[in-house]
């Protein structure tokens, strides 16, 4: 029994609204609440592009009403990199007409996730791309001249992204590039090679048809060195792209940065459509992000033979018994074994050094 079966009816308090004490606003306003609106209403939409803190999006993709609107992102998004590629939830303003803009308030979940870093010691990475699934690495037979170590570099980076690679030489009139493409024998790589065409038609050399073909039900990033051709690729199988091209520096040999944002554009073929996604030129590409056993799975031919590799072993050329070392010394790997192998031991060496980390003087 409770004290207040013991009071009678006439003894039983009264509570009032003055009894409650209320903690007085200062502001006058509503206070905050961390909850925030279910957002029920948001449209799924595939970003395109960002400049200046606005983002192009595409709304109710392949769908009858497809249009493309300008977007910010939300406040509690500012710490998340957005970026081409994604998945965002979007509400506000989605009509798409002239001064309205939409907001982003959440991004789906990602298959893939591009990176690169500013070189191998540096463990911040920079977010290329999100959710493609293959890259075209575009490479010049010459005019520059190719860089076996930086396709090397993309193909780590692809491998560790869980991305296809493929591979593009051009301007193969001007030099032969069956020296460079030996560096990549034994890989799982699809190559397409072309030279120059005329002025008014740069790509007529290239197998533009077939490249199409392997960008059909794909979202694919493309990537290269400065001056190699891309952004001359990019126009030739999107034709409404207009993506600037620039020239080689006759006395630097570089490639003049020509594209200076990352995009994603339709590419619609006679077998079916794709994504393009078009990215600045890159004279390095750091892989301080990447996770070291995805190194060797860059080589396909040197991953089969370090199946026979002892227990532990760093396929460094001080290794005992190392397979792949002997594999090469005997020449069983053709021309460009003894250039992939070097390849693979100098980024093997690059992260034991970074995973090592800084030792003290002496030591």
């Amino acid at each position: 029994m409770s004290w207040l079966d013991d009071l009678d009816d006439d003894d039983e308090p009264e509570f009032d609204e003055a009894d409650i004490r209320v903690r007085p606003n200062p502001k006058a306003n509503r206070p905050r609440t961390k909850r925030r609106p279910a957002h029920s209403d948001a449209r799924i939409a595939r970003v395109l592009g960002v400049d200046r803190g606005r983002y192009t999006v595409l709304v109710d993709e392949d769908g009858a009403d497809e249009h493309t609107i300008l977007a910010v992102r939300a406040r509690e998004l500012r710490k998340m990199p957005i970026v081409t590629g994604d998945r965002a939830r979007v509400v506000g303003d989605t009509s798409g007409d002239d001064g309205t803009l939409s907001r982003i308030i959440g991004i789906e979940d990602r298959t893939s996730l591009l990176r690169r870093s500013a070189d191998d010691t540096d463990q911040v990475e920079r977010v290329i791309v999100a959710n493609a699934d293959q890259m075209l690495v575009v490479v010049a037979a010459a005019d520059p001249e190719p860089r076996a170590r930086l396709v090397d570099r993309y193909l780590v980076a692809a491998l560790d992204a869980g991305i296809r690679p493929l591979l593009v030489v051009t301007k193969t009139d001007l030099a032969d590039p069956t020296e460079f493409l030996a560096h990549f024998e034994g890989l799982d790589l699809q190559v397409f090679t072309g030279g120059l065409g005329s002025a008014d038609d740069p790509t007529s050399d290239m197998p533009i048809d077939r490249i199409g073909e392997a960008l059909v039900g794909h979202s694919t990033v493309f990537v290269g060195h400065s001056g190699v051709g891309k952004s001359t690729l990019v126009n030739a199988l999107v034709p409404d792209a207009r993506r600037a091209t620039g020239h080689v520096n006759v006395v630097t040999g570089r490639g003049r940065h020509t594209s200076s944002s990352t995009v994603s554009l339709r590419y619609v073929g006679p077998a079916g459509n794709g994504w393009v996604i078009d990215t600045p030129g890159v004279r390095s590409f750091g892989l301080g992000h990447v996770d070291t056993s995805n190194i060797l799975r860059a080589f396909t031919d040197l991953a089969e033979l370090a199946e026979e590799c002892p227990r532990g072993c760093t396929h460094l050329p001080d290794a005992p018994d190392c397979a792949i070392v002997e594999a090469v010394e005997e020449g069983r790997l053709g021309p460009g074994g003894a250039a992939r192998l070097d390849s693979l031991q100098r980024l093997l060496e690059t992260f034991a050094k970074r995973d090592a980390g800084p030792q003290r003087d002496g030591a």
